[in-house]
């Protein structure tokens, strides 16, 4: 752990986690301009990128002015700096002047810290926020960490209702390595959640004829990012739909599985069930694909029908899987997201 912004000019620390932040930031204190980043491999094989400096900067700025993170801020730093997520966290503290506290990744970072230590900006995963306020221990500290901003994955309906508990202001993040972290922010609590996500200054955006996202600035060089997140544009603003390769075509209807999963999500929630979960597909003679809800653990005490039944009260009938199928555990990326497709292959000659 360290609080000192000049860090990167005493000596590399032995600790192999703490060496690699020094190793970065005397690098960024020296001038260097490129920088090579790997992707999270949610959506595919992890690829390297070459990020510039100026776009680190770019971004750290529009975070800055978004989030009022002015000179002085005291921000915590438990994301993996492997990847981008932890990696703009040290260069928002070099280029806005914050001071950091760096700890190695874990589950509950609250429990690497001082109950007196008092934060005003921290960046975590959505697991980990859920750790935090499931233990009794940490619980009541979660308003410790100032603005919380979430992102790596999608914040589900039990963790949703949890936050609106909290003080503090929490938002969640859309965005990717090739944009450098996120480009739009969405608010989870008081005084009302935000079902859209705001773009950061600086943005340019729009949508192709399948209406993905795309966007562009400074942030990518100028390069226009498209993606394959279906979206609804509304002002400066948007929702997110699901991703176009999430969509499946079931006796002629289009599904949006992601769409399915937020039903699910709800149907989960309103049963007590804290399994993960994500909708997935088989191949069928007669619809074509076949939609499936695959669901991390041992088999439920809730019976299988049930849910099914209680999923097609709040969906259409093409939207309610036909099958419920169960893993032990689910394969995850370097990033802790689940890789959905790896996940699903014990199940792929049913």
């Amino acid at each position: 752990m360290f609080l000192a912004n000049d860090f990167w000019e005493k000596p590399r620390p032995e600790d192999p986690y703490l060496a690699k932040a020094h190793d970065f930031m005397r690098a960024w204190k020296t001038g260097q301009e490129e920088f090579v980043l790997h992707t999270s491999g949610s959506t595919g094989v992890p690829k390297p990128i070459s990020i510039s400096r100026n776009q680190l900067i770019s971004s750290a700025l529009a975070t800055g002015k978004a989030l009022i993170l002015d000179k002085g801020t005291r921000a915590l730093v438990c994301l993996n700096i492997n990847y981008i997520a932890g990696l703009m966290m040290l260069v928002r503290g070099m280029e806005l002047d914050w001071q950091l506290t760096v700890i190695e990744p874990s589950s509950n970072p609250l429990l690497d810290i001082g109950a007196s230590v008092a934060f005003d900006f921290t960046a975590l995963v959505p697991m980990q926020l859920a750790n935090i306020l499931e233990n009794p221990s940490t619980r009541n500290r979660a308003n410790s960490l100032g603005k919380i901003l979430l992102g790596g994955a999608p914040v589900n309906t039990h963790l949703q209702n949890e936050i609106l508990n909290i003080e503090q202001p929490v938002f969640q993040s859309y965005g990717m390595t090739e944009t450098v972290s996120h480009i739009a922010l969405r608010k989870l609590n008081a005084p009302v959640p935000e079902d859209n996500y705001t773009f950061l200054p600086g943005i340019q955006f729009g949508t192709d004829p399948r209406s993905c996202l795309f966007v562009s600035g400074a942030v990518t060089n100028g390069e226009t990012v498209q993606t394959n997140d279906l979206v609804e544009i509304s002002g400066n603003t948007f929702k997110w739909i699901g991703r176009a390769d999430n969509v499946i075509n079931s006796g002629g209807v289009k599904i949006v599985l992601d769409q399915v999963d937020q039903i699910v999500a709800q149907t989960f929630f309103h049963l007590g069930i804290a399994n993960s979960f994500f909708s997935w597909y088989l191949p069928d003679e007669k619809l074509g694909q076949k939609l499936v809800l695959v669901v991390e653990g041992a088999h439920l005490l809730i019976d299988q029908e049930l849910i099914l039944d209680e999923i097609r009260k709040r969906s259409s009938a093409y939207e309610t899987p036909k099958h419920i199928y169960f893993a032990a555990q689910f394969t995850k990326t370097p990033t802790g997201k689940v890789d959905k497709r790896s996940s699903f292959q014990q199940f792929s000659q049913i």
